[in-house]
């Protein structure tokens, strides 16, 4: 009988049942739940008074701020929340906005229909994008070693006993779907993720930033132009894509990396011929406000806030011990990315690793932020169902998977933190399993050349 430690490393606990039985119950779980939020609703509030999309009412009214010329008021959070208790009432908590200028546009375009049917169109077209970004990522062919370069079979071979993997085909056991079965479950995995109804409730942005990076990440090497664009566009959301300029620099997209800078260069000299450069000093004075109120006091709640920061101030750190641990992790993930994406590694662990490093490198991320997590998850479970599951690599995908679940509740009630330790832990795991990967590789290239 296998002990629990061989049945985690082999992923054999992860049934078909299972996974089904799961990803059902969380998704009927939380389309009840979603209905009975609607149902109980007056179409604008909750039966608590909240805003349905609770986050997304900052949107529409800075919106309707920018419809009426006035767009630099949402970035005073007087005004800010003014318009917000103006459209939902004096009992309204705030809802603070915290974006650069980009996004007052579409938020503008938004505002321009009634609020239900904003949060619709928003919730809707962002949600099946993120859709399309995991198919996408799903049905990509096997990158070569490398993220582009050509790797010889013989290497290959080599680099799987050394690492200990399995053959081509991954581990034997019947448990883990086959290929053409995870082609009809996708949609299921995809929407159950928790990140997915933590994010509709929220109204977030989520879905809109995974599948940025989900997508430019998969036309990298094919349409680096492309991938450059979409990279651009992520300017909305600038915390999520601090070490993305250093990943394509390291690895030499030196195309995708002009093609970003370039539309982000466009965007800004839209927004100012659009609204005036007085929007840009407006934005400015307001992080103030979201630096020292949201983030370092903690106002949106350190249970919610899924980084180191808020793990140190939820333990009674200081700011400055905040700040210092998550610089320091900061710098790590960087220096481990720059050597990453240099490497030979699999194009699926620097995907993947880029992507938890996106959000373990900034003091600020929620849990609805945590869908830049299923991209992830696509490109591991992609890559292994491809050329076979390494060791502990179900069983990672699958805590992965179903932490968003838990995150915040857990943190609110016991101050013990679930998503920053497996982020850490998984991106540790990918660091490892490149590295050994990269020193088999070298390995097999030197058995390979001699005569």
């Amino acid at each position: 009988m296998a002990s629990w430690h061989d049945t985690l490393r082999s992923g054999a606990w992860l049934t078909r049942e299972r996974v089904r039985l799961v990803a059902l119950a969380v998704l009927a779980a939380s389309l009840i739940g979603a209905g009975f939020l609607i149902a109980t609703s007056n179409g604008l509030n909750d039966r608590l008074g909240r805003p349905l999309g609770t986050d997304f009412s900052n949107v529409y009214a800075a919106g309707s701020y920018v419809l009426t010329g006035e767009a630099t008021a949402p970035f005073d959070p007087a005004r800010q929340y003014a318009r917000e208790q103006a459209i939902f009432g004096t009992k309204t908590q705030f809802y603070g906005w915290h974006y650069p200028p980009f996004f007052l546009g579409l938020a503008a375009a938004l505002a321009l229909m009634p609020y239900p049917l904003a949060l619709a169109v928003w919730q809707g077209v962002t949600l099946l994008l993120y859709l399309l970004a995991i198919r996408a990522i799903l049905s990509a062919p096997p990158s070569p070693a490398g993220g582009g370069s050509r790797a010889t079979g013989a290497r290959d071979e080599v680099s799987r006993a050394e690492n200990d993997l399995p053959p081509a085909g991954g581990f034997p056991s019947p448990t883990f779907p086959l290929q053409g079965e995870v082609k009809r479950w996708w949609l299921l995995l995809a929407l159950a993720y928790p990140a997915v109804f933590i994010n509709l409730g929220h109204g977030h942005n989520g879905f809109l930033t995974a599948a940025l990076i989900g997508a430019a990440l998969v036309q990298l090497n094919s349409r680096p132009w492309l991938a450059g664009i979409l990279i651009g566009l992520l300017a909305y959301k600038p915390q999520f894509g601090l070490l993305i300029p250093l990943v394509l620099a390291v690895s030499g997209n030196w195309r995708t990396f002009a093609s970003a800078t370039l539309t982000v260069l466009v965007l800004a000299l839209a927004v100012t011929l659009a609204f005036g450069p007085d929007v840009w000093t407006a934005f400015l004075a307001s992080t103030h406000f979201t630096r020292t109120v949201v983030l370092e006091q903690g106002g949106t709640g350190w249970y919610k806030i899924q980084s180191v920061f808020s793990v140190v101030r939820m333990w009674g750190g200081g700011i400055d011990l905040a700040y210092a641990v998550q610089g320091a992790v900061t710098l790590g993930v960087a220096a481990a990315l720059a050597w990453l994406w240099r490497s030979r590694a699999s194009f699926a662990l620097k995907t993947a690793a880029l992507l938890i490093g996106c959000v373990l490198a900034t003091p600020y991320s929620l849990d609805y932020d945590l869908m830049l997590i299923a991209p992830a998850i696509a490109f591991l479970a992609a890559d292994g169902i491809k050329r076979g599951f390494a060791p502990w690599e179900k069983s990672l995908l699958a805590l992965l998977w179903i932490v968003p679940l838990f995150a915040r509740e857990i943190a609110e009630a016991t101050l013990i933190p679930l998503a920053v330790p497996s982020m850490l832990l998984a991106f540790g795991y990918l660091l490892h399993r490149a590295m050994r990967e990269t020193g088999s590789a070298h390995a097999a290239a030197v058995l390979h050349s001699a005569p």
